[in-house]
């Protein structure tokens, strides 16, 4: 019988997508995976990864909170801690032999998302190792360590910093700690207090110079795996791994295997991710960017969970409209909202919930600018938009999964971070790889539309950053990375002696 190994992800679908592409990862390897998720998110879950014997899913039960009433305070991480607490009770139940439990399961590890570690109590209750698992990259990590170190609170204007460990293109400069808030209010939001018990201790993104959320949860850990490849990101998970004094293995990018099967063709979302609500199908898309020159197509979109203001949304919509560019523009129902990612707040995608929120819509767009542009609401086929020749350049967060499907497929880009590890992405894009350009000097400050066309422009017409944004789409080419294909068994090597 297979040994098993449990994966624990994180809400969102920026946490979930790796967490499943790593247990097929470790299924192939001849052991059992079994994603450990929350019930309330199971219709998240692709259908086809049934069609993996050695991966399951283990469902522990949970219970959405009901809608608050209109005009209430009620808040949403109330929903979150609850989530959170029946997650820990269930694991410890599922691992508690009892009356319909007689034979359950003994894993002999437990990778858990790094914004679950504090899991790794329950886990130690019934003696199973724990491994902390970065859905982001390495560059992120490192920066929120080494940034902690370097006590940036007395960093002068327009000094720069250098790192000790790191590389030189990514030291800190005093423009880097210019942000303005984002992500979910602190765990004293008002709420009546929750008889919970297990819980993160923090939640948000932390700040420029705050100690890394995950650093005291990984100390219990044994050892420590990140989303990325040795060939891209070296240096970092070595300083990492130098500074934990814990074996660090680059497993991922964790992108779905027909990402890598399909290196120099278009990608399909449809065969990976089904069952996405869009106003746009898959063959429309292709077709509107079948009609536009090669290399001339900026790609637009901010991901699912996260969005500038409703302020900045005008001034975006008034920069492509005043730009020559063609442009895919992807708008999430509740563009420009504030708060926490829906899922965290406990709302299931497609739900009653989300419906009732109104983001910000550019109405009258569409026919001003005629076929130039393509506004897509909900869900996009972006594997397949990175993929098209027409594709030139891409505005974008910066959350990792986007980053690394981009730079698989040569796209350059224009980093518009909103919070956390996206400003550290938007570091490695632009500081260390020189493959993109910061959409503004100051994200204290809001982002206005000269900004914008500015960023567009000077993207779209960089032919030396298409051509370094190339060469590193050729340490693609060849497939998954051989490096994570070797880390993957050091990992069940290490796990096994």
């Amino acid at each position: 019988m297979s040994a098993e190994i449990f994966v624990v992800p994180f809400f969102g679908q920026g946490h979930l997508f790796p967490c499943i592409e790593l247990c097929k990862r470790i299924a192939s390897r001849n052991f059992k995976a079994s994603l450990v998720i929350a019930s309330h998110l199971a219709s998240s879950i692709p259908s086809s990864l049934r069609d993996y014997p050695l991966v399951q899913i283990h469902e522990v039960p949970s219970s959405l909170m009901p809608p608050s009433e209109p005009g209430s305070q009620s808040p949403p991480l109330h929903a979150h801690r609850r989530i959170h607490a029946q997650l820990a009770l269930g694991i410890e139940k599922l691992l508690s032999v009892g009356p319909d439990n007689p034979n359950p399961p003994r894993p002999i590890c437990a990778i858990l998302d790094v914004m679950m570690n504090w899991l790794s109590d329950s886990f130690q209750k019934f003696q199973v190792p724990t491994v902390a698992f970065f859905t982001s990259g390495a560059c992120s990590a490192a920066l929120e360590y080494a940034i902690w170190k370097a006590n940036p609170e007395d960093i002068k204007p327009g000094e720069i910093r250098l790192l000790p460990g790191l590389p030189d293109d990514v030291a800190l400069a005093s423009s880097d700690l210019k942000r303005r808030p984002h992500g979910p209010p602190p765990p004293d939001d008002g709420g009546p207090p929750l008889d919970i018990g297990a819980g993160p201790r923090m939640r948000g993104p932390p700040k420029p110079g705050d100690q890394p959320p995950w650093l005291e949860d990984a100390r219990k850990t044994n050892a420590m795996m990140i989303n990325t490849c040795d060939d891209l990101e070296r240096p970092f998970i070595e300083y990492i791994a130098k500074q934990t004094g814990k074996p660090v293995w680059g497993v991922g990018p964790l992108l779905p295997e027909h990402y890598w099967k399909s290196a120099g063709s278009l990608v399909h979302d449809q065969l990976v991710r089904t069952n996405r609500r869009s106003n746009a199908t898959e063959e429309e898309v292709i077709q509107w960017l079948d009609s536009k020159p090669h290399g001339s197509v900026l790609y637009v979109s901010f991901g699912s969970e996260v969005s500038p203001t409703m302020e900045e949304y005008p001034q975006l919509a008034e920069a492509l409209e005043s730009s020559d560019q063609p442009f895919i523009w992807v708008i999430q129902p509740n563009a420009g909202k504030p708060g926490p990612p829906r899922l965290l707040a406990g709302k299931e995608p497609g739900s009653h919930v989300e419906e009732e929120e109104e983001g910000y819509f550019p109405h009258g767009l569409d026919r001003r600018v005629g076929k130039r542009g393509l506004i897509i609401c909900g869900w996009a086929p972006q594997l397949l938009i990175l993929s098209h020749p027409s594709t030139g350049g891409f505005l974008s967060h910066c959350g990792w999964n986007s980053t690394v499907e981009a730079i698989g497929r040569g796209i350059p880009f224009l980093a518009w971070p909103i919070r956390g590890d996206q400003h550290h992405d938007a570091k490695l894009v632009v500081g260390h790889f020189k493959v993109g350009y910061m959409i503004s000097e100051d994200l204290s400050q809001m982002v206005k539309k000269d900004d914008i066309v500015k960023g567009i422009e000077k993207l779209m017409t960089d032919k030396h950053m298409k051509s370094r944004a190339e060469g590193l789409r050729a340490m693609f080419q060849d497939g998954f990375p051989r490096s994570s294909e070797a880390a993957l068994d050091n990992f069940t090597h290490y796990i096994n002696h």
